[in-house]
């Protein structure tokens, strides 16, 4: 059974305290339109930052979603921004209502981060997946695969939280960090990936099982 406590990420923190404190200021003063608009900003944030816990599924060779939302692209690529040769695309895209933190697909070891500058087209557009903002995270299973995540920024979210550190060794599920405020996720998968979710599919981040890949220690090589 899930806990029943849902917590909120830290980034959160800053901003329900500043609505709060504005609620409480608004209320003192008698201005009641001010008060409910400042109120129902709270709540939405309140919501947004959720950071409820997961069940993570059990078994070898599991990829998870590593974030809630919907998939939007499922597709064989030359490549992935960081690892050469042939890879499997998912691309799962968070709208403002979706829990945005982000979680491993897999155990491994973060093998390297590498962050770019971009522009913000919305995150389910087609230039999104060239020019916006994105971070990227490559992740080395143990005794398996080579994989790259990449969390994009979208036409609101203007802000990406990587909360992993290069050497960090990571479990199936583990937070890697948030997007605000709605955006997309990318996950690069080897060929040999058992895809086992279509377009259109809902994903949960840490829950929802993407692919099952038998584990080798072939490795994949990287640029």
């Amino acid at each position: 059974m899930k806990p029943a406590k849902i917590p909120v990420t830290r980034e959160g923190v800053p901003f329900i305290g500043t609505l709060v404190f504005w609620s409480v200021i608004f209320a003192l003063m008698d201005m009641r339109i001010m008060t409910m608009a400042s109120g129902l900003l709270f709540c939405f944030c309140l919501y947004f930052f959720r950071d409820p816990e997961r069940i993570i599924p059990k078994g070898d060779g599991l990829i998870t979603a590593p974030a809630d939302g919907k998939i939007i692209r499922l597709e064989e690529v030359g490549r992935s921004p960081h690892i050469s040769g042939p890879m499997m695309k998912i691309s799962i895209f968070m709208n403002v209502f979706n829990c945005h933190v982000n979680r491993s697909p897999i155990d491994g070891t973060v093998s390297d981060i590498v962050y770019k500058k971009g522009s913000f087209w919305p995150a389910d557009h087609k230039k999104s997946f060239e020019k916006n903002e994105h971070n990227c995270i490559l992740i080395k299973g143990a005794d398996g695969p080579l994989i790259e995540v990449v969390q994009v920024a979208g036409l609101i979210a203007r802000r990406i939280v990587c909360w992993a550190e290069v050497g960090d060794n990571l479990k199936r599920g583990k937070r890697l960090g948030m997007i605000r405020f709605g955006s997309r996720v990318d996950v690069y998968l080897p060929l040999d990936a058992h895809i086992v979710v279509s377009i259109g599919d809902k994903t949960y981040a840490g829950e929802t099982v993407l692919a099952r890949i038998e584990m080798t220690n072939k490795e994949t090589n990287k640029d």
